[in-house]
């Protein structure tokens, strides 16, 4: 992975973009998106995560994220390490979903290709960190993150999107996640 593609200072915001590999759509399950609702829970009161924005979409996750004391590299992997193992023995015990054997192969597929795994893998190992120096930066990644749903058809209007932190931006309700920077 180039320089280009790294955390260089853990003080400044992020925009984050992780996918899981191929492209798997796993996120269209509610019990799969709140495990990662969840561990984002986790990381925000246990390890100084900072999240100003954030929203799961069916195949990846985007998050404006920083933090106060900690090191951004190590929570998002720490929290992918977590949620991959979370959401494998998920799916692996889920008898409900029909798409399991086939997603399994997959992962386990994925993850013979790669060293790095016991035997599966659920992320893709790329995170795509873009530091967001100026507001505009900021501005620009925000509405991205938050239009996403609508454009891929998923709701109406962003602000209806359990899944997002459009909810916190757009109107007076709160959504599921803390969000930093907001009252």
């Amino acid at each position: 992975m180039g320089r280009k593609y790294k955390f260089h200072d853990h003080q400044k915001l992020h925009f984050v973009s992780f996918a899981t590999v191929n492209w798997i759509d796993v996120f269209v399950r509610r019990i799969y998106c709140d495990i990662v609702v969840d561990s984002l829970k986790y990381c925000i009161e246990n390890k100084g995560l900072e999240l100003y924005a954030w929203c799961i979409m069916s195949s990846h996750v985007h998050l404006i994220i920083g933090t106060k004391n900690g090191n951004l590299s190590d929570i998002i992997r720490d929290m992918k390490r977590h949620t991959s193992k979370l959401l494998l023995k998920t799916i692996s015990e889920n008898m409900q979903e029909s798409r399991r054997e086939w997603m399994m192969h997959m992962f386990e597929r994925a993850g013979a290709y790669n060293s790095n795994n016991e035997k599966y893998q659920f992320w893709q190992q790329n995170n795509h960190p873009i530091e967001l120096s100026t507001q505009a930066m900021f501005d620009q990644r925000l509405d991205y993150l938050h239009y996403n749903p609508f454009e891929s058809g998923a709701v109406a209007h962003p602000p209806d999107y359990l899944y997002s932190s459009a909810i916190d931006y757009y109107t007076d309700q709160k959504g599921l996640l803390q969000i930093a920077g907001l009252s």
